[in-house]
């Protein structure tokens, strides 16, 4: 899919992404990525050890907020269409609404809808 350390890096460092990253005792645990220009949440990660302690939640939050505030009506990402998978849930969880569209990967995309948003 062409994802490289060094493609985030420069997207990270362009402001082409903005993201938030959890770490514990120096080590990177988690970590989530907005896109600035669509309002995409493109990667939402965290290593299963840390799983059920808020850490996913808390990462995606910061990351709506910051989209919400950078004037962003309604957020997107694409996600597990499988009901199996432990993101299918997630996101639906926390408020995520399908939109019965697939992505070029088969991923099914969800959206949201900030309660804060700026004029964008």
């Amino acid at each position: 899919m062409g994802i490289t350390a060094e493609s985030w890096a420069d997207d990270v460092q362009s402001g082409v992404l903005t993201g938030y990253v959890c770490t514990d005792r120096q080590s990177i645990i988690g970590y989530c990525f907005g896109e600035n220009a669509s309002g995409e949440v493109v990667v939402l990660a965290h290593l299963p050890a840390y799983e059920n302690r808020g850490i996913g939640a808390l990462l995606l939050s910061l990351v709506v907020q910051h989209l919400g505030s950078a004037g962003h009506r309604r957020l997107f990402l694409g996600c597990a269409a499988d009901p199996t998978t432990r993101s299918h849930g997630f996101y639906r969880h926390l408020g995520w609404v399908p939109t019965g569209i697939l992505d070029s990967r088969g991923a099914e995309v969800l959206e949201f809808f900030p309660a804060s948003s700026g004029t964008a």
